[in-house]
């Protein structure tokens, strides 16, 4: 609901937002185009120094794989969208006798998070530019200077290729009702959130169309079928990147009896640490506040050693991943490890059977990540169907790392995206992978399909030299339909 207070910060932004969206309007799709490869260009030039930013301010993560995400947002999602039309016409249907045209939006509102806080920005407002929408970003608090930094750069480039002043602005600082009042202002074309639980909550109760995240607790199933070797190597590229991040990151690998025990030894192998049932008491404590019901800000894309100092447990030396092994019951807020933690920290659960799995995964799918990513290697075609057809999840990867899987365009041909939806599932009115086609009015031009003529010809559907009546017009459509 928009606020009735005339707060200055909020009607000035706006208004410039509003006057950058006229301007928009005048461009056609070659000086778009040239705004949005501007963009691109300079994000991905910049891709180590807003990594560099982005781990110094949040420490949370690597450099390395902040950078990686940079690439991602730029150059990635830049291929994917750079040859599409948005702008005029961009598609005709000759044989439906429809035209389509894009128009842009209008004023979009967007919240980045600090996970991700530097690819996000230079996504949304990539995604924006080619879109011809003005952009505002409200940046998460303890991300702020990067945040910023990747918008000035955005903005910097859009500006010198022949964008509207203030298309890209962003919010240093505002208050939560300053949030609530942009989200909810009537000149507020989308809110593009993404962040807390109870932020996209606020943002799809705005009163303006908005596209937020759910949270992705994702399971992953290891099928008898699976190369054991080869999927915990995937899982541990997957959930050590950005060290698990990506909320479409692994939380809880579900295990057939049949390869247990090799899939514990291969996990070994690789360093991770199985914690005993005291530590994962210790570590639970630390990882999730189970009065908010929400992971601890302390752990999140912190280093096993690290937590394992939070938690006042000792683990070995070199230790990449810790292993939470859990009883196929204990799912849900009473076992803080088995819901999402965006840490290198991992549920591990064995079950008796396929269809055990299933149940398990679906479980681990309720508590926390409907509509988001699921995951199995598995090499039964049929088993994989099932799964997919069984599982709610907008995502389903298989035999792939979940991180770089869902968000696309490394590993498989997903549209590559920093806003992954969850459908209805997750609150969301999509279960898309976000990008222009979503920011986009579409028009819909539609011909009288009526043939037409002037003068009588045979093989006509029928002729005419004048206006036909509604029920001359229904009785050509009974005649068609019986096919006389």
């Amino acid at each position: 609901m928009e606020s009735h207070t005339h707060d200055p910060l909020i009607e000035e932004t706006i208004q410039k937002a509003l006057i950058a969206a006229h301007a928009f309007t005048k461009l056609d799709q070659e000086q778009t185009d040239e705004i949005t490869r501007a963009v691109y260009e300079a994000g991905f030039l910049n891709r180590w120094k807003l990594a560099e930013m982005a781990h110094k301010e949040t420490g949370i993560g690597n450099i390395h794989d902040k950078m990686v995400k940079n690439i991602i947002a730029t150059r990635f999602v830049y291929r994917d969208i750079k040859d599409q039309k948005t702008v005029g016409v961009i598609r005709k249907d000759e044989e439906a006798m429809i035209t389509e045209i894009a128009r842009p939006m209008g004023p979009i509102f967007a919240i980045t998070p600090v996970t991700n806080p530097t690819s996000t920005a230079t996504f949304k407002s990539l995604i924006s530019m080619k879109t011809r929408n003005p952009i505002i970003i409200y940046p998460h608090g303890a991300a702020r200077e990067c945040t910023i930094a990747a918008a000035k750069i955005c903005y910097e480039a859009a500006r010198n290729a022949g964008a509207p002043e203030n298309c890209i602005q962003w919010i240093p600082r505002a208050s939560r009702d300053q949030v609530m009042a942009f989200m909810g202002h009537s000149k507020t074309a989308l809110v593009l959130a993404t962040g807390s639980v109870s932020l996209v909550k606020a943002a799809y109760s705005s009163g303006n169309p908005a596209i937020g995240v759910g949270p992705g607790n994702v399971p992953v199933y290891i099928g008898r079928s699976a190369d054991v070797k080869f999927a915990v190597d995937q899982i541990l590229t997957s959930k050590l990147f950005d060290l698990g991040t990506i909320c479409a990151s692994e939380q809880s690998v579900v295990v057939s009896r049949h390869n247990a025990e090799d899939v514990r030894k291969e996990f070994k192998r690789q360093k991770a640490y199985f914690l005993s049932a005291g530590e994962m008491e210790k570590v639970g404590k630390i990882a999730i506040n189970t009065t908010q019901r929400s992971m601890s800000p302390e752990v999140i894309g912190q280093t096993p050693e690290v937590i394992a100092r939070l938690a006042g447990i000792e683990i070995p030396k070199g230790t990449r991943l810790l292993v939470a092994p859990m009883e196929p019951h204990q799912v849900g807020i009473e076992w803080p490890l088995s819901l999402e933690i965006l840490a290198p920290i991992l549920a591990y659960y064995e079950v008796v059977d396929f269809d055990n799995a299933i149940t398990l995964c679906k479980r681990i799918n309720a508590h926390g990540g409907l509509g988001h990513t699921v995951s199995i290697y598995s090499n039964n075609q049929a088993k994989i169907n099932y799964f997919a057809h069984t599982l709610n999840a907008g995502r389903i990867v298989v035999n792939t790392p979940s991180s770089q899987g869902a968000i696309g365009g490394l590993y498989n041909s997903l549209t590559p995206s920093l806003t992954l939806a969850c459908g209805s599932g997750g609150k969301n009115f999509t279960t898309d992978n976000i990008s222009v086609s979503h920011l986009l009015n579409i028009q819909r031009i539609a011909y009288r399909k009526i043939k037409v003529c002037t003068e009588h010809q045979k093989g006509e559907d029928f002729c005419c030299d004048k206006n036909l009546t509604l029920e001359e017009i229904d009785k050509l459509c009974k005649t068609a339909n019986t096919g006389h």
